[in-house]
């Protein structure tokens, strides 16, 4: 069974970056040194040979996740969402917690969720308790320190 992936267009966009640079740059350049290495007689403590093998086994394993990422993803562009008063993905989200401070997250795919740049992944715990709830909404979420109640302040879908 196929499972749909949703993403941004700018998160598709770096995935899609990237699977073009290790495909049409890095991995030609490590082949071409692998190929020099071979050519350099034993391989079995040649360092160059070893190293550049095991390199291009990483590379390829990346771009084999990345094709079939990218395959399955469909874009959502936050700025097309509907229903915009609940929180769907792509739903920047200001919540209050139980202590009064506020918390701004997106929610994003989990390839791009960067908790620094308040991007979260939206199948985490609390990307799932946000999920449909609307401004004025109180959600109880999962923690390591058991259930904490957020309040839903505000909800936005901006444009990337």
């Amino acid at each position: 069974m196929q499972k749909t992936h949703y993403m941004t267009p700018k998160g598709y966009k770096n995935l899609a970056d990237e699977l073009d640079f290790l495909l049409h740059k890095e991995r030609p350049k490590i082949v071409d040194i692998v190929s020099w290495a071979a050519g350099n007689g034993d391989r079995s403590e040649n360092g160059d040979y070893i190293y550049n093998k095991k390199r291009l086994r990483e590379i390829d394993r990346r771009v084999r996740y990345l094709t079939k990422k990218l395959d399955d993803t469909q874009v959502v562009d936050p700025k097309n969402q509907q229903n915009l008063d609940r929180i769907y993905f792509g739903a920047t989200v200001t919540y209050a917690k139980e202590d009064d401070s506020e918390i701004t997250v997106t929610l994003v795919d989990v390839d791009e969720a960067d908790f620094d740049q308040g991007k979260i992944n939206w199948h985490s715990p609390v990307g799932k308790a946000l999920m449909k709830a609307e401004e004025g909404d109180v959600v109880r979420v999962r923690t390591g320190n058991g259930i904490e109640e957020i309040e839903v302040i505000r909800i936005t879908y901006m444009q990337e």
